[in-house]
C-alpha cells in the first residue's frame, strides 16, 4: 500500500539528472506498486489493472471542485483540489484514487471526459481534505514518475470556484527551450537553469499526449525579468543532457486578480488532434497588423503553406509546412504583443481540407467572434480552442508559461 510522502524540502538544488532527496522515499514507496503493473501499451491499460470501480461515462454526473465541497469541508474559501494534466488515456478516476486515495487525504477525482464520445480529455481534478495536504502533495508528486507510466505528474493548483478570489500573483517570466534530448525532465530542466539563475520557479517539458513522450522543447519560468534576458542569450547552445539547447522567447505570464467562475467541459477540438492538421486559428488581431507581419513572426518557427487575413477582420489563419513547427508556434506566440495587442492562438482546419471554399458573402453581418459569423470562420478553417490545457503551453498561465487560464474551479455536466 501506498503511503503518503513527506512534505517537500527546500533544501539546496540537485544537479541535472538528479532526484531530490524528498522524492526518494516516495519513489521506493512506489516500487511495490510499479511491479505489480506492466509498462502500459499505447492508449492501453498495464496488464492487472482494475478499472472496475471507475465511474461510468455514461451516468449523468455533477460535479464541481475548487474548494468547495461537501466532504471534509476546510475553512471558507481555501483552495483544496489539483488539476493534473498529461494522463494516458487508460488512467480513470480508479487509477487517481488508487495514487493518491490509499491515505484518505484525497476525497475526490475527476477525469475530464468529452461529451460526444466518453473518451478522456487528458486531465482531471483530485480533491483533498484540506489546503495543506493538497500543498504537500503537490510538491512532492509533481514531477516524479507515475505509477505504471514513463511519464511524470504533471499538478498544478486548480482555480478558485465561482465567486471565489484568488490573490494576485506575481508576474512571471518565460524562456523558450527547444531541441531537446529525448530523455530531459522538467525536473532535470529545471536544475540545468537553476544551477544559473536563482529566480527559477520551474520547468516544464512538452510531451504529446498520445505517446507520453517528449516533443523536444519547454518552457523555463522566472521571476526575475532580468534573469530570463540573460537566460535567453547565455543559455543558448549550452548542454542539457546530450544534447545543446536553442532558447528564445515566450509569453509572459501576467498578474491575474480573479479566475474565471467556472468551467463548462465541452467538446474538444479536433484540429488539435489531427496529426496532419498545420493551420493555426489567430485571434485578436490587430488592425495595423497585416498579412506580411505574420509572416515574419510564424516565419520564424518554419516553412509557411499560406498566410491569411480576411479583410477588415481582427482574425488571421497561418498554415505551415509541418506539425512540429505549428506546435512550437502556437506553444511560444501564444499571448505575445502583436501590433499593440495580444494575439490569441488555438488550432485551426486547413481550408484545403473543406468542401467548398469560404466566399465573400460569408464575411458580411454581425455576430461571432471580433464581428466575424460563424459561417465565415468554419470556412476558413476556425475551431472552438480546446479546453485541455495540455493542448499548449505558450498560453498555459495556471503554470505562468503565458496566458492561457487553465481550467480549475469547474463544473462538469455529462449527458
Amino acid at each position: 500500500m501506498m503511503q503518503q510522502p513527506p512534505p517537500a524540502s527546500n533544501g539546496a538544488a540537485t544537479g541535472p539528472g538528479q532526484i531530490p532527496s524528498d522524492q526518494q522515499a516516495y519513489l521506493q514507496q512506489q516500487q511495490s506498486w510499479m511491479m505489480q503493473h506492466q509498462q502500459q501499451q499505447q492508449g492501453q491499460p498495464p496488464a492487472g489493472w482494475n478499472q472496475q470501480s471507475a465511474p461510468s461515462s455514461g451516468q449523468p454526473q455533477q460535479q464541481q471542485y475548487g474548494g468547495g465541497g461537501s466532504q471534509n469541508p476546510g475553512s471558507a474559501g481555501e483552495i483544496r483540489s489539483l488539476w493534473i494534466g498529461d494522463l494516458q488515456p487508460w488512467m480513470d478516476e480508479n487509477y487517481l484514487m488508487n495514487v493518491f486515495g490509499l491515505t484518505g487525504e484525497a476525497t475526490a477525482a475527476k477525469v475530464i471526459r468529452n461529451k460526444q464520445n466518453g473518451y478522456s480529455e487528458g486531465y482531471g481534478f483530485i480533491e483533498f481534505v484540506n489546503h495543506a495536504t493538497a500543498e504537500r502533495n503537490l510538491q512532492t508528486y509533481n514531477g516524479a514518475p507515475m505509477p505504471s507510466s514513463e511519464q511524470a505528474f504533471r499538478l498544478n493548483w486548480a482555480q478558485l470556484g465561482a465567486g471565489e478570489r484568488r490573490q494576485a500573483e506575481g508576474p512571471e517570466h518565460t524562456v523558450f527551450v527547444g531541441d531537446l534530448a529525448p530523455d530531459v525532465t522538467d525536473h532535470m530542466l529545471t536544475e540545468t537553469f537553476k544551477a544559473v539563475y536563482s529566480s527559477v520557479k520551474g520547468a516544464k517539458v512538452v510531451n504529446d499526449r498520445t505517446t507520453g513522450r517528449s516533443k523536444g522543447y519547454g518552457f523555463v519560468r522566472f521571476a526575475d525579468e532580468s534573469e530570463q534576458i540573460r537566460a535567453m542569450t547565455e543559455m543558448n547552445g549550452q548542454y542539457c543532457s546530450s544534447r545543446p539547447m536553442r532558447t528564445g522567447p515566450a509569453a509572459n505570464k501576467k498578474p491575474l486578480t480573479m479566475q474565471p467562475a467556472s468551467y463548462q467541459n465541452t467538446q474538444g477540438n479536433s484540429g488539435e488532434s489531427d496529426p496532419t492538421n498545420t493551420t493555426i486559428f489567430v485571434g485578436a488581431v490587430d488592425q495595423s497588423v497585416t498579412e506580411d507581419d505574420l509572416k515574419s513572426v510564424f516565419g520564424q518557427f518554419g516553412e509557411l503553406v499560406h498566410v491569411k487575413i480576411p479583410a477588415g477582420k481582427r482574425c488571421g489563419f497561418v498554415q505551415y509546412a509541418n506539425r512540429a513547427c505549428a506546435e512550437q508556434a502556437l506553444s511560444v506566440l501564444n499571448g505575445t504583443q502583436l501590433g499593440g495587442q495580444s494575439i490569441r492562438l488555438s488550432w485551426g482546419r486547413s481550408p484545403s481540407n473543406k468542401q467548398t471554399q469560404p466566399d465573400q458573402a460569408q464575411y458580411g453581418g454581425g455576430g461571432g467572434y471580433y464581428g466575424y459569423p460563424p459561417q465565415g470562420y468554419e470556412a476558413y478553417g476556425y475551431a472552438p480552442p480546446p479546453q485541455d490545457p495540455n493542448a499548449y503551453y505558450g498560453g498555459y498561465a495556471g503554470g505562468g508559461y503565458g496566458n492561457y487560464q487553465q481550467p480549475g474551479g469547474y463544473q462538469q455536466q455529462q449527458q
